[in-house]
Order: C-alpha cells, then structure tokens, then sequence
C-alpha cells in the first residue's frame, strides 16, 4: 500500500490571519520608527546652521539618541516580560513620539540634545517590544523571516522620512519634520485596543500566572539595590559628558567609567551563568553597529558637502539605499530560515565587503552610486534584519525582553560611537574615506564574532547545558529540520 506525503502549505499560509495582523501592527510601529529616527540625520546640515554646531556637535545629535537607549531597552523590555509585549510597544511608541514632536520646539543645542534622549529610550524599548513580539507571534520555522520583514519596516520609515524632507524642509523647514512626529501616537492607541498579546509570551508566562522580574539581580539587598542607582547615574552621566562638549579632555577616562558601569550590569543580569553570554553579545553588537551606522548616519552629510548633491539628488540617493536595505531583510528572512540565521548572517556581511570602497570612490555618477549603495545596504544594513531572531534565540522567553532590550541597546553604543568616530577621523582624510574604514573594519570583525558563533561558545565555557535556540523549531520532524535547518 502506497502512502503519500501530505503537501507542503506555502510559507504564508502556514501565517494565521491573527498572526499576520500581529505582524503589520509591529511592522507599521517600526516604519513609524524608522521615520522618526533618521529625520535628523536628513536636517542635520539646516539644524547646524541655525545652531551655528561644528561637525562633532552636530554628529553628536545623532549620538544623543543612543546614550538612553540601554536604559529604556531595558525597562521596556522588562515590562513585557511581566506584563507582556503589547504594553510595552505601546509605551515605547508613545515616549519616541513625544520626543521627536519636542525636537521641533528646541531653541538650542542642548533642548534638542535633551529630546533625543527621550527618542533614544522609546525606540530602545520598541526594537525589543515589537521584534518579540512578532517572533512569539510566528510559526517557529518562520521566525527569520518574521525578524527580517519587520526590521525591513525601519528602511520604509527611512525612505518615507526622505520623501517627506523633499516635500517639507524647502518650504516649511526643518522643524515640521519633527511636528509630524504626532502621528505615531495615534496608531499606538489603535494598537493597544485591537491586537491580541504575543502566543509564546501568553503560554509561557500569562497563562502560568509568572511574574518574571529580570532585575531582580540588582536589587536582591538593600545595599546593593542603592549601589546599582548610584551606577544608573553614573552610567547615565558618563555617557552625556562623552558625546557632548562638557565631557571635552576626560572623553577616554569617561567612556571606560561609562563601560565599566554596563558591563557591571550584565554581570549581574546574566548571573553565574550567563554572564559571559551577556558581556559578549554586547561587544558583538557595538561592532555591528559600529560597521553600519557611519553610513546611516553620515551619508546625507557626505553627499551634501563633499559630493554637492542638491536636496533632490541627496533624496534619489537615499531611495536607493532605503530600497537595498529593505530589499535585503526580506532575502535575510528566506535565507536565514533556509541555511540557518548565522550562516545567513555572516556570509552576507562578507559579500558587502566588495561594495564598501567602490561606494566611495563614485564621485559624478548619480545612478552608479545609486545601485552600489543599494547592493551594499542590502548585504550590510539589510542583513541585519536577522538581529532580533539571532539574538532572541539566545534567551528564553520569561527573560527575552529585558535580555534582548539590554544586550542590543548597550551594543547600540556604537552607534553612538561611529558618526563621532566618523567625524574625527574626517578631519584628517576625507569623510568619505573615514566612512569606508570604519564601515569595512567592523564588517570584517562581526563576521568573525557571528561566522565563528563566538558568544554561544562563550556561553557554553560557564553554561554547558545552555539552551541552542530558544526560537528554535522544537515539534520540527528531521525532514522539516532538513528543509529549515536550526543554527547548532
């Protein structure tokens, strides 16, 4: 007697309607960000202006987003391991909101500084809120492809920003870019009305009635809860005087304070055992971010000064480069879901390598440079669309939040660091130079970190029994493991 083997359904039909709305709602959350997030880069020369900022203050501005991040990633995220994803995207979108609306109204440097904060600390906690969110929404053998179409949200929200500037800053200026930042406020309120909490959440945490508290670490006594608050403000502190001008001459001593106090941190989260993974999932992501976001950062710059793009030009040029990195978290999805998240990974990183120097050796050729900046956003800034279900699979679901919010936004530091570090370096080479070193140095080093699957390794020195991947596909049968196969 013959047998036949039951057909395969389409990838997205194997999505449930419930899960695809779950998706879109974090998906438009995270166009939302995208758009808030890159607006200053777009006005930065017209704010420089008004302002009257050298290159390093104005790169600064940038920066100052990313100081809060490691705070707000992890309190947000420590709210949806309690109370569940959903709030906290709602939160998280509600304060990044506020902050841009309040950059239109700054009257100097130090008022617009101050809204970036607020932005830093709400974007914090919707990259961890909604990249959970939907991966604990989804079928488990199609989370890269849930990580890698939500980040590709990021690159909507940064081709919308460009289309708006064209339309906006001529006429109006650049502070109604930042008016405009009412708008997401709307759709949070939506979305904490409308949609159903994340399933994985839901079973493992809500339904058991736990009560998850990942910072229950740093305040287990009294003493140590104090000393913890006194290194929150130090840490806090530390980072300011870093990326602004009242840290000048104490820049080095303050940034090992400041990196001494997170790493303290992660110590403590991580416990006995985690540690390790913690303290090295944080240096593989301050490279990823040191590699990516000179690009991100200072490219508008780059075209306007050194290239003499006009504001038409600048906008046709960042459609490309939107378009790559979108197009690039789609592909990262499917690949990482057919040969495994870190082999997608760091394969891709290594093909961006053959784009980073071309991209700047383009002087007069609009559409070359168009096409090359979007095959290298697609192989570089796209492929890490898969961050949220690389990381996420590291930690388990109780703590996956907090864990995952910490991590990523202490590693976004070096974001922080790269357009500062772009901007030094600019003044002893062109930008365009200082962009492709550092843009090419930290590719090589993740691809290293990921290739190699060093803070797994890492992990396993003080965990040996540690969990392989908590996203992983665990009812999977091992032709369903051949078809979508499980990073080991």
């Amino acid at each position: 007697m013959q047998t036949s083997t039951p057909p395969t359904l389409p990838w997205y039909s194997q999505v449930s309607r419930t899960q695809w709305k779950s998706f879109f709602a974090a998906w438009i959350g995270y166009v939302l960000d995208g758009f808030d997030f890159v607006l200053i880069t777009l006005v930065l020369t017209e704010i420089s202006d008004e302002f009257g900022l050298s290159t390093v203050q104005a790169a600064s501005l940038i920066s100052g987003a990313f100081i809060t991040r490691w705070l707000g990633g992890a309190v947000l995220g420590a709210i949806g391991d309690r109370y569940g994803r959903k709030l906290s995207m709602v939160l998280s979108i509600l304060l990044y909101s506020v902050g841009t609306f309040a950059c239109g109204f700054a009257w100097n440097y130090t008022s617009l500084f101050a809204a970036r904060l607020a932005i830093g600390m709400g974007m914090a906690g919707e990259y961890s809120a909604s990249s959970t969110y939907v991966m604990e929404s989804w079928p488990a053998a199609l989370r890269n492809r849930a990580s890698g179409f939500l980040i590709s949200g990021f690159s909507v929200g940064s081709v919308l920003a460009a289309q708006v500037y064209d339309w906006v800053v001529p006429s109006l200026g650049w502070r109604w870019m930042f008016y405009l930042g009412l708008i997401p406020i709307a759709i949070a309120l939506w979305m904490r009305r409308a949609l159903p909490e994340a399933e994985e959440w839901t079973e493992s945490v809500a339904d058991k009635d736990a009560k998850p508290n990942p910072f229950r670490p740093l305040f287990l006594t009294r003493a140590r809860a104090t000393v913890n608050t006194v290194l929150v403000v130090v840490a806090t502190v530390s980072l300011f005087l870093v990326f602004t001008p009242g840290g000048a001459g104490m820049v080095p001593v303050l940034s090992v304070i400041a990196g001494l106090t997170l790493a303290a941190f992660a110590v403590q989260l991580g416990g006995k055992r985690g540690w390790v993974l913690y303290l090295s999932m944080i240096v593989t992501l301050f490279f990823a971010f040191l590699y990516s976001w000179p690009i991100q950062a200072l490219l508008p710059t780059y075209l306007k000064t050194e290239l003499g793009y006009t504001t038409d030009q600048v906008t046709d040029v960042l459609y490309f480069a939107g378009f790559g990195t979108m197009v690039g978290c789609w592909v990262a999805g499917f690949l990482g879901d057919r040969i495994g998240t870190k082999k997608a990974y760091a394969l891709t990183l290594l093909a961006s390598l053959a784009f980073v120097y071309p991209v700047f050796a383009v002087q007069n050729n609009l559409m070359l440079l168009g096409i090359l900046l979007f095959l290298l956003q697609a192989t570089s800034f796209g492929i890490s669309g898969l961050l949220p279900r690389y990381i996420g699979g590291h930690f388990p679901t109780a703590s996956r939040g907090a864990a995952l919010g910490f991590t990523y936004n202490v590693g976004a530091l070096g974001g922080a660091v790269a357009p500062v570090l772009g901007a030094h370096l600019a003044s002893g080479m062109d930008l365009g130079r200082a962009l492709a070193v550092l843009t090419f140095a930290g590719t090589v080093i993740v691809v290293l970190l990921v290739g190699f699957d060093v803070p797994a390794r890492l992990n396993r020195l003080t965990d040996p029994d540690a969990e392989r991947d908590h996203l992983a596909d665990v009812t999977a049968t091992p032709a369903s493991d051949a078809r979508v196969p499980v990073d080991r």
